[in-house]
C-alpha cells in the first residue's frame, strides 16, 4: 500500500518547510512538563508551516518527541491512496497530514481499551498510535469508525521540544480525546488559542 502514495507525498513536498520559525523571547512561556504526552497549541505568531496547528505529542525517550497535527484534514482520503484496497474505500473520513517527517507513510490513532498491537505507542488513556503497516492496515479494515489516519509526523531532537516551549513558540494543554476526534476540526486552533490567552 506505501507506494501507491508517491504521488500523494509529491504534492505534500512541494515547499514543505521543515524547521519552526524564529520568535522573540520576551514573552516567553515557562517550561512546561514534556515528559508526558502533551497537547501543543501554535503560538498565533507561528507562521510557516506549523502556523494555526493543533498536535498531540508524545516523549519516545532521550528527550526526543514525536506528535501528529490534528487538524490539518487533506482533500485525499485512504479510497482515493489505496482504489484497490476494498476496506480503505469505506473509510470516508479524510486523511490528515500529520506533519513533514516520513509524510510516505499512514498512521492510524485509534481509540481503543487496549493497544492494537505491532508497533503501537500509547498517547493517552485509550488512545494509541500504530506506526507499522500491518498494523496500520487491521485497524483500517476492522476498527475505522473510531480511528483517524495520518500521513507522516513532527519529530523532535532531544532537548528541542522544551527550548521551543521556552521560546514561546507553542501554547501547552492536557491532551483531550474529545477535541482530537472531534466531528470538524474548523475553528479547533482559535477556540484553543482563545482558551490560553485567557489563562496568561
Amino acid at each position: 500500500m506505501i507506494a501507491n502514495l508517491k504521488r500523494f507525498c509529491t504534492m505534500l513536498a512541494v515547499g514543505l518547510p521543515v524547521a519552526l520559525a524564529a520568535m522573540p523571547t520576551a514573552n516567553a512561556l515557562e517550561t512546561a512538563d514534556v515528559s508526558k504526552p502533551v497537547l501543543l497549541v501554535a503560538n498565533p505568531k507561528l507562521g510557516e508551516f506549523y502556523g494555526h496547528t493543533v498536535l498531540i505529542v508524545r516523549p519516545v525517550g532521550d528527550e526526543q518527541h514525536i506528535g501528529f497535527i490534528v487538524n490539518r484534514p487533506t482533500q485525499m482520503t485512504l479510497g482515493k491512496l489505496f482504489p484497490e484496497h476494498e476496506p480503505s474505500s469505506k473509510v470516508k473520513d479524510p486523511v490528515y497530514l500529520g506533519g513533514p517527517a516520513n509524510v510516505g507513510m499512514i498512521f492510524a490513532m485509534v481509540q481503543r481499551d487496549g493497544s492494537p498491537g505491532g508497533k503501537s505507542l500509547p498517547l493517552m488513556d485509550r488512545l494509541f498510535v500504530a506506526v507499522d503497516e500491518e498494523t496500520v492496515d487491521k485497524i483500517i479494515e476492522h476498527e475505522s469508525d473510531h480511528a483517524r489516519f495520518f500521513a507522516g509526523f513532527v519529530a523532535w531532537k532531544p532537548g528541542e521540544l522544551s527550548d521551543e516551549i521556552r521560546r514561546g513558540l507553542w501554547f501547552v494543554m492536557e491532551p483531550d480525546s474529545r477535541l482530537l476526534f472531534r466531528e470538524s476540526m474548523d475553528g479547533l486552533w482559535d477556540e484553543l488559542v482563545m482558551r490560553n490567552r485567557s489563562m496568561i
